[in-house]
């Protein structure tokens, strides 16, 4: 494992961390004894930098990770969370979350804490709420040690925001398709500028740039005399870059956190050469030009008013045109949409325009007009036809589980 100093702080962190967003089990029911196994493996073999947040696996990622880290593995880390700026309404409600922060980990201190999921308008009402004397309060208190931010939204906010504090460090997304938006390389660049230290999340765009690629990607990967996964392609253009301290992976799968960990063991700055890099210049603009919808999967535009599973509506949207497979990809849509395993029904035609998930999106995606397109797609006179049918052969097969059951 490598590791690289935090400016400021002088920690050396491990430039992989382990991110406790998407632990193994799915995002409302984690599988504990698991995600604890995986943390430690995680630990163990080098990891020393763990980050949760209030929200992740409905409150159940903080005290996961509390649980992962006793037996002595609290003292081989830095523990980082994150203040849900979306739900204070006072000076008061900061000191409310962070307590019960610290109690769900049953933890004292939190080495780096972040104002979660900030932009331009959401710093200026906690900001006037008070939150620099919070994070001052708070670190007088020693209950937290060094203070960040992460943040989705424009460059120039991101900038403000930089400048509005003696932070210590920040949280960006950054990926090869990602290079520009947000706060991008220059938000990165900028920050490094001022010492402050860079975390990066969202390095695979939710799985997405390590998994199956678009044909017209994967030829440019494979026609590299360098042979490398998917998954090491993204993450060593990262870790390439100066003024990035860690990069967090939201890794649930054993052999990913492998693969991960071997990258990070010699994947230096600078270490790609000139034609590895423009390697993964020509698929990230490939990429782009096949993606219909540039969703990550982080679920902020969550729940919906209507029902409908926005992230799984777009990723469901995104594999039909990035791998061809439209039968497919509409009986996923269908099954998994369609209300048949004993949930309401969130169809893309349900959406009401209403702009809720616009608001909580951190890529400013025009949710509703993309799912006018996925109802085009996915939808018509044969849906309530084809819901029927899936229904009897979901059932049948239900029947037929049971009875092997039985004998």
């Amino acid at each position: 494992m490598l590791y690289r100093t935090m400016p400021k702080t002088g920690d050396e962190l491990s430039i992989l961390g382990f991110g406790c967003m998407r632990l193994p089990g799915g995002a409302l029911r984690p599988d504990e004894a698991e995600s604890i196994k995986q943390i430690r493996s995680a630990i163990d073999r080098g990891v020393n930098y763990v980050d949760t947040a209030w929200p992740y696996h409905g409150g159940k990622s903080e005290v996961i990770l509390g649980k992962a880290l006793k037996g002595g593995y609290r003292q081989k880390v830095k523990l980082a969370d994150k203040l849900p700026q979306w739900l204070c309404k006072s000076r008061e409600d900061m000191d409310y979350y962070l307590d019960a922060q610290l109690e769900r980990l049953d933890d004292s201190v939190i080495d780096y804490y972040l104002i979660h999921a900030v932009d331009g308008p959401t710093w200026k009402k906690i900001e006037g709420l008070g939150v620099i004397d919070f994070l001052e309060k708070a670190k007088a208190d020693g209950k937290i040690i060094h203070a960040g931010f992460s943040f989705h939204g424009v460059r120039d906010d991101f900038k403000a925001i930089v400048d509005a504090y003696d932070w210590d460090f920040c949280q960006i997304q950054f990926n090869i398709l990602d290079e520009h938006n947000q706060a991008g390389v220059e938000g990165l660049q900028y920050a490094a500028s001022k010492d402050i230290g860079v975390i990066i999340m969202e390095p695979l765009r939710g799985g997405v740039l390590a998994g199956k690629q678009p044909r017209e990607v994967q030829k440019i990967y494979d026609a590299a005399p360098t042979k490398r996964s998917n998954a090491e392609w993204a993450l060593r253009w990262i870790w390439n870059h100066p003024g990035i301290v860690t990069v967090l992976s939201g890794m649930n799968n054993e052999q990913h956190i492998a693969e991960n960990i071997r990258i990070a063991s010699d994947a230096e700055i600078g270490s790609l050469t000139s034609q590895e890099t423009d390697t993964v210049r020509q698929a990230a603009e490939t990429f782009r030009t096949v993606m219909k919808v540039p969703c990550t999967g982080c679920q902020y535009c969550m729940p919906c008013p209507k029902n409908i599973n926005i992230p799984l509506v777009f990723s469901i949207y995104n594999s039909k045109h990035l791998y061809g497979k439209g039968l497919t990809s509409k009986i996923h849509y269908l099954g998994f949409n369609g209300g048949l395993q004993g949930k309401k029904p969130g169809l893309a035609s349900q959406c009401v325009g209403c702009g809720l998930c616009v608001k909580h999106c951190p890529q400013q995606i025009d949710v509703p007009v993309h799912m006018q397109s996925v109802r085009k797609e996915f939808e018509g006179p044969m849906t309530k036809p084809l819901l029927f049918l899936l229904g009897k052969a979901i059932s049948m097969g239900g029947r037929k589980n049971k009875k092997a059951n039985v004998q």
